[in-house]
């Protein structure tokens, strides 16, 4: 089975940070980096697989899927008001399916063109201003709000990358 084996490099975040927005895209790299290193080198069934009874949608793709669908949804639509599809439309949400063109490579190729999507729509905003779709969040707020959902979804990568593999860290 093909599998995807390339990590992405991540560096963590100045410790002297002066620029609160510079510090929030920075910890939300690295974050980025180490969920798509959790897919590294998983093959299809291992990165599809949904091994949590209770969460019978979750699997490692659909995880990174539904992070491709956050990032475009609070960062380019709603804070950068980029004029874009939204990737979650419908219930139950969608972004956590996994359909028969989903690989490995195709989900990171997706994400990471997000995370080029977000910074074009995010120029030029500060942590102060008002989202630019609906001006009802601060760009702290909708950053801050990405930075602990992806971290949160990063702990469910570590358990299902340790129930697919056994690896485990990073």
């Amino acid at each position: 089975m093909s599998n995807t084996s390339s990590k992405t490099h991540r560096h963590w975040p100045a410790p002297v940070a002066a620029d609160e927005l510079r510090l929030l895209l920075d910890f939300l790299q690295f974050l980025r980096a180490t969920a798509v290193n959790k897919l590294a080198g998983l093959t299809l069934p291992q990165a599809t697989a949904t091994p949590l009874p209770a969460s019978p949608r979750m699997s490692a793709l659909g995880v990174v899927k539904h992070l491709t669908a956050v990032e475009r949804w609070w960062l380019a639509i709603e804070a950068g008001g980029a004029d874009l599809p939204s990737l979650w439309a419908g219930s139950p949400d969608p972004s956590w399916d996994i359909g028969p063109e989903d690989t490995p490579a195709s989900v990171v190729a997706a994400y990471k063109a997000e995370w080029a999507r977000v910074e074009k729509a995010l120029r030029g905003l500060g942590p102060d201003d008002r989202t630019r779709r609906r001006s009802e969040f601060t760009v702290r707020w909708v950053l801050a709000h990405v930075v602990q959902e992806t971290a949160r979804h990063v702990g469910h990568l570590d358990v299902l990358r340790e129930l697919a593999d056994g690896e485990v860290g990073e």
